[in-house]
């Protein structure tokens, strides 16, 4: 029997037949069936990117401009005392993180000891710029993936302290999503590639999670569900429900970050609908059960103990704490509150005694007690900066101008003082 022999040219137009036929089916494959057709192939889950249809984050806008809160005169000497004067010698991503989301990219000072928004930026989107802070021998700050970065997040030098911190602190801080972000050994991406691989990687059992809804909020809205790397959908009702799990005293600095991005996630709503009514509701009578729980905790001096959640409990029997402790739990809900509906607010007198205490303690703060808890004094002045319906550096900026910067002996003297053992440590917190 004969073997019959094929021609070239007949393999190839059966080749070219057989590709076109696969090329027609593959293009009327659903989405979800082109993914697992590619997973299937290359042996992994692919996930393809959230198309995010702005270049720069949403802004949570304040509500308020009220000078019995805080007048001109008190927000410039809050904010004078947490200017991002830092020595450019390691600095602690933390405290560059909630520089920037007080004072924005975008901020410059006359004061010759602070560190511009720019400056801040760099050295967390750089690696260069972060080695000449730091050194060849500590562990970079960005993680070289396959599909993108990630953020080194640890309490070891020259690490940030919490999970997406980084992310949503430049968020906040008005980054362009195409902005570059140069690791150690990649040079091709963007602050999106951070994103989108933040959103692959987030998983619902994190410990904090406060900062993933926040930043995801800012950027993905009117996209509201997406798929992570094993495959589960995410959506903004489940981070929400998130956000609720567990007693009010859990979570980073007393609870209060907690309660802040559930405010974030509700003014979100009122523009995107991104939640359900169902969860809408819930977290909206959680806030209140926070705000009639400030209204019973606060203490006679005007501030909210660390232990806030305890209502009467907390004000009857006070807390032998670190001051600093109620600065976080002040600061924090002063901010949420800028941002919140008045049927959320406590009466309008304890909102006052709480900035009142707020500003005298921070003015009174000696710039090396600011320097050493900065994150802290932060929110202090990005909450009188809201109270005031304004951002801290366009405030900052409009002050300056009819009050000249004039350096004194004392800033003379601390800036000669400005050295490596000189910068900010956390204090013992959860901050």
């Amino acid at each position: 029997m004969k073997t019959r022999r094929i021609s070239l040219r007949t393999f190839v137009a059966v080749q070219l037949l057989v590709t076109a036929a696969f090329a027609v089916s593959y293009a009327g494959l659903s989405h979800e069936s082109e993914e697992r057709l590619q997973a299937a192939l290359t042996g992994h889950e692919v996930v393809s990117n959230i198309p995010v249809e702005r270049v720069k984050p949403l802004c949570i806008d304040p509500l308020y401009d009220d000078p019995e809160v805080v007048s001109d005169e008190q927000l410039a000497a809050v904010l004078e005392k947490i200017l991002p004067r830092f020595s450019p010698k390691e600095l602690k991503p933390n405290f560059v993180e909630h520089a920037l989301r007080t004072w924005g990219v975008e901020a410059t000072f006359d004061d010759p000891r602070a560190i511009s928004g720019i400056a801040l930026r760099d050295v967390l989107i750089d690696h260069g710029h972060f080695l000449q802070s730091w050194n060849e021998e500590t562990v970079p700050l960005l993680v070289d993936r396959p599909e993108g970065i990630s953020i080194r997040y640890d309490r070891t030098s020259g690490g940030s302290v919490h999970h997406d911190h980084w992310l949503a602190s430049l968020t906040e801080a008005g980054i362009s999503r195409d902005e570059p972000v140069f690791a150690p050994a990649r040079r091709d991406m963007t602050i999106n590639d951070v994103l989108q691989e933040a959103a692959r990687d987030f998983r619902l059992d994190e410990r904090e999670t406060e900062w993933s809804a926040m930043a995801f909020g800012l950027w993905l809205p009117p996209v509201k569900t997406w798929r992570t790397a094993d495959g589960r959908q995410i959506s903004f009702d489940l981070l929400a429900q998130r956000l609720l799990r567990g007693h009010k005293r859990f979570g980073v600095c007393s609870g209060t970050h907690r309660v802040y991005s559930m405010m974030v996630l509700l003014r979100l709503d009122d523009d995107f609908d991104i939640l359900s009514d169902a969860t809408y509701d819930t977290v909206y009578a959680h806030l209140e059960s926070v705000r009639d729980a400030i209204v019973a905790s606060q203490l006679e001096d005007g501030s909210w103990p660390s232990n806030w959640p305890s209502g009467a409990d907390a004000a009857a029997n006070p807390l032998d704490e670190a001051v600093y402790k109620k600065v976080i739990a002040t600061g924090h809900h002063l901010e949420w509150l800028a941002i919140a509906p008045k049927e959320l607010h406590p009466p309008h007198e304890q909102i006052l005694k709480a900035a009142d205490w707020a500003i005298n303690h921070t003015v009174e703060r000696p710039e090396s007690g600011i320097r050493k808890q900065y994150t802290f004094y932060s929110h202090v002045g990005k909450a009188l900066a809201l109270w005031r319906g304004t951002q801290p550096a366009h405030f900052w900026r409009e002050w300056r101008k009819a009050h000249p910067y004039e350096p004194t002996k004392t800033d003379a003297a601390e800036a000669g003082r400005s050295t490596g053992s000189d910068l900010p440590t956390d204090s013992p917190s959860n901050h």
